[in-house]
């Protein structure tokens, strides 16, 4: 076969993943906005309020409190991702050698939030904290790196949210998220590097970009409280299409194209929760939460190159969780969580993503009438996905599994 026709002829559909660190969540979002909501699955958060941290998931929940409060929190995420039964092709042949890969790894995600009533109708919050980052690395000597290759991905959300009290039963509240992201992929293949050069003159890596950007999104909520002890939330928040600038070099799209911007979708969410306390020692609480992955069909600039086409789709959680207040000083949680894929027909080894169950813990130790300590723990299982990619070249087959142990602590006060 003519090898000037081969490397001519649609060479690379690359896998330029912005997620490949999904035990988090699906798609490449975070669910580690608080050691609390941890500890319950995060079933029921956009509405139990026990803390600060709820303008992360509803900001009508700040008219909850009847005093400024402050949380400040930090969550480990460690994935054990696994790339395994690999095969791997280059022009028909299978190519030997081809060990597992371990492309895990440990993500520290702190969060502050500080939540202050103006009166009886007006509260004002913020915090910092991300729903969104993923990073993965495959060895420099794992021949597919066309499909695996880096993937770092961070991003942080600056919130600004006021809630408003319209009266005992209803309250709203709504905010801008002022996000910044920030994303290196590496992608490379020598041979097919060779290859593209000599054809077209534009030399290696096959993609290599480090960019970063801002953008501006909102979200909105209400809530709804039967009494004291009986209540329901709902939020919605838009999240914008980030465009990074930076260095960004991609051979099959001509090398250099640092002078246009990367746009990356985020997508919007939408979470409905509910908060029960049937009686002085036992709440239960849930949530359903939708996110629109269908919005990240694909990674392209601003130039109008695209990178990748995903065509994801919307995605699901369902959260159910209890609580047991055992004394003045000790609260007890648990809860589980249902997470549905954001990948439809199209995987990849560098995305190991897979409906996935939580199984969550966590107390709360209160210092004192004003402060408190929380601790969560969640083990999240995947399962085996079956993936093949290729090239017009290449082909790769593996199984991939991402499983994962989150741990989370945070310190809560009231003033």
């Amino acid at each position: 076969m003519n090898k000037k026709r081969l490397f001519t002829k649609s060479i690379v559909a690359l896998t330029v993943a912005m997620a490949s660190q999904q035990a988090a969540a699906a798609g490449f979002q975070l669910n580690g906005q608080s050691a609390t909501g941890l500890g319950r699955a995060f079933a029921g958060d956009a509405v139990i309020a026990d803390n600060a941290s709820v303008l992360s998931r509803n900001a009508a929940a700040m008219a909850l409190f009847d005093a400024p409060a402050i949380s400040l929190g930090l969550n480990v995420i460690d994935t054990d991702i696994q790339v395994k039964d690999i095969d791997y092709k280059f022009a028909g042949q299978s190519v030997p050698g081809q060990s597992n890969q371990s492309v895990g790894g440990t993500a520290y995600v702190p969060n502050i939030y500080y939540i202050h009533p103006i009166n009886d109708k007006f509260t004002v919050g913020g915090g910092i904290y991300s729903n969104f980052g993923t990073k993965t690395e495959f060895d420099d000597s794992f021949s597919a790196n066309e499909f695996g290759g880096m993937t770092d991905v961070k991003s942080i959300n600056f919130a600004l949210s006021v809630a408003y009290r319209i009266n005992d039963q209803f309250s709203i509240g709504g905010g801008l998220d002022v996000i910044y992201g920030s994303g290196k992929l590496e992608r490379s293949n020598k041979m097919l590097e060779a290859g593209i050069a000599a054809q077209t003159g534009v030399k290696g890596p096959l993609l290599n970009v480090d960019a970063d950007g801002y953008a501006l999104g909102w979200n909105i909520g209400g809530v709804y409280e039967v009494n004291e002890d009986h209540r329901f939330g709902l939020s919605y928040r838009y999240s914008p299409d980030l465009e990074a600038e930076g260095d960004i070099h991609y051979q099959l799209g001509g090398g250099d194209l640092s002078n246009e911007k990367l746009n990356m979708p985020l997508p919007d969410m939408a979470e409905f929760s509910g908060f029960h306390k049937l009686n002085d020692q036992f709440a239960v609480h849930y949530s359903v939460q939708w996110i629109k992955w269908s919005e990240f069909d694909k990674l392209a600039t601003t130039g109008g190159t695209t990178l990748n086409d995903y065509n994801w789709k919307d995605g699901w959680h369902y959260a159910l969780g209890g609580t047991y207040y055992l004394n003045n000083d000790w609260e007890l949680r648990a809860g589980y969580m249902y997470d549905t894929s954001a990948q439809d027909k199209k995987t990849s080894i560098s995305v190991p993503d897979s409906d996935r169950q939580w199984l969550s813990g966590g107390f709360t130790y209160h210092i004192d009438n004003k402060s408190n300590i929380d601790f969560g723990l969640t083990y999240l299982m995947g399962k085996d996905i079956d993936v093949t990619e290729s090239t017009s070249l290449t082909q790769v087959t593996a199984t991939t599994r991402a499983d994962a142990w989150l741990y989370g602590v945070q310190y809560s006060r009231s003033f």
